[in-house]
């Protein structure tokens, strides 16, 4: 009987493969990171075949740390970095072109065109998405555009597109199959949420040919069996998700009013909404969380583009930590900001701001600032821009969150999460496995094969590692938001 599930992790640093068992427990797992291309300021690029080459050589080293062949794995789910678009041949599978990243900024003119060509108010309709460069139509479009005779090639059926899940999905099935999940197909700027179908009126506006597009489908079903690792031929790949939307599934996030925030290389602050979309009055998106025996179900997003980014920057641009867990011991030197405030626009301002032109920022300094303040500001701000996300989501709803659970590599950081609790005046609640992306994968996948019943077995699953109380003075929190939000109208464009 197979004991495993796979879940294949493709984030926006590093792709990871971890096997959970029937508790929803990571028996293995192995991780590499990967070559992030910057060719001008503002842009930011993966090589597909990295991608691919990491997926499977992550894979086949978790199989071998388990000790486990093809048999013990019941299914395989499939989670990635979201809107990252990619244009391959579909009969050489070759990229015609770097994966241009969701952080990528190069269509912001376009973007501003299609603004002032009054088209948004449609998008928004049709796609609960802004006009962005964080989405993948334009990026899309951009290819088309830039690609000698890709366009022509595309309407001719000669060229595949996809995110990154469909690009993986293809390699894992040898180009046999060309499919993506509705949440992924939310992120494109080209589907219509309400329909759960590529969009005719949204392609002609951006000129998107429909023969490149992939098939929608279900995010919990048999996609197709794997055939390009051998270790795992005949395996069936039947779950996927892209991350923010896995991540609140893998938090048993099914209730309409239940919350998540992923802390990663961005933060994702995702709230379920049920089965009928909610149009956002603060600047969030509306998204489709997940589609199962054919039925959409929603959820309401707003989106940090820097997040545990901004660890990395200090770490690699600064060198001011060797590596990414040294930012607490730093950070907890500093009895205080000391009124240093760091404003992580590196790729513009997400939700609710929406500023693309933005750029960071560090206010506040005095000849007395130190490393650690800087340290304990480049903390502060992501839950600062958390903080800001979740009340424009309450007050979209016209309730207030009754707790938050988190998850993501930045969540081991007790520091951090007490301070995020303090914020919010609501419980921060981490859960004793906080892979919740990958997690949420397998669940999607081992459902569609019956390893799990259904998710009130999944729901049953779901533990609490620690809750974190607000405990700082409310005063006190009040006055540094408000330093927060005097710093973030200063980079604003």
């Amino acid at each position: 009987m197979p004991r495993y599930v796979l879940a294949l992790d493709q984030g926006t640093t590093s792709s990871r493969a971890i096997l959970f068992d029937h508790r929803g427990r990571a028996r293995a797992s192995a991780q590499q990171e990967f070559t992030q291309h910057f060719p001008q300021p503002g842009w930011v690029e993966h090589d597909p075949r990295d991608l691919w080459a990491t997926i499977r050589r992550t894979t086949t080293q978790t199989l071998a740390r388990a000790k486990i062949t093809a048999r013990h794995v019941a299914a395989i789910g499939l989670t990635n970095q979201r809107e990252t678009t990619l244009l391959w041949d579909r009969r050489t599978g070759e990229p015609l072109h770097r994966a241009i990243v969701w952080q990528d900024r190069r269509t912001a003119a376009l973007c501003a065109k299609l603004k002032r060509a009054g088209h948004e108010p449609l998008f928004r309709a049709k796609t609960g998405l802004l006009f962005d460069p964080y989405f993948s139509g334009t990026k899309l479009a951009w290819l088309l555009d830039t690609i000698p005779g890709a366009r022509r090639r595309a309407a001719r059926g000669e060229l595949a597109f996809g995110t990154v899940d469909t690009w993986l999905l293809w390699q894992l099935t040898d180009g046999r199959v060309h499919a993506t999940d509705a949440s992924n197909a939310s992120r494109t700027l080209l589907l219509n949420i309400h329909t759960g179908a590529w969009d005719d009126d949204l392609l002609k506006i951006l000129r998107i040919p429909r023969e490149v597009l992939p098939e929608v489908r279900d995010s919990s079903g048999v996609f197709g069996e794997v055939t390009a690792i051998p270790a795992l031929r005949g395996v069936p790949i039947s779950g996927i998700a892209g991350d923010q939307q896995a991540a609140l599934f893998g938090q048993a996030c099914f209730r309409s009013g239940m919350a998540k925030n992923t802390y990663g290389t961005g933060c994702f602050l995702l709230m379920h909404t049920g089965a009928k979309p909610v149009v956002s009055k603060h600047q969030l998106l509306t998204t489709i969380a997940w589609r199962m025996n054919g039925k959409l179900e929603y959820a309401l997003e707003g989106g940090v583009f820097i997040g545990g980014a901004v660890v990395q920057w200090l770490r690699d641009g600064l060198g001011l930590i060797k590596k990414s867990a040294d930012i607490e011991k730093l950070a907890a030197r500093a009895l205080d900001n000391g009124g240093v405030y760091l404003v992580p626009a590196f790729a513009g301002l997400g939700a609710p701001h929406w500023d693309a032109d933005a750029r960071g920022a560090i206010v506040g300094l005095t000849r007395g600032s130190t490393a650690a303040q800087l340290a304990r500001a480049a903390l502060e701000s992501i839950a600062y821009q958390s903080a800001d996300l979740l009340r424009a989501m309450e007050a979209d709803c016209g309730h207030a969150l009754r707790e938050l659970r988190v998850d993501g590599g930045a969540v081991v950081n007790n520091a951090l999460m007490q301070f995020q609790s303090d914020l919010l005046r609501v419980p921060v609640v981490r859960p004793r496995t906080t892979e919740t992306t990958a997690l949420g994968a397998a669940y999607l996948a081992g459902l569609a094969v019956g390893f799990w019943k259904d998710r009130a077995e999944i729901a049953r699953l779901w533990a609490v590692d620690r809750t974190f109380r607000a405990e700082a003075p409310a005063p006190q929190m009040k006055n540094l938001l408000a330093g927060w939000h005097r710093a973030v109208a200063r980079v604003k464009s």
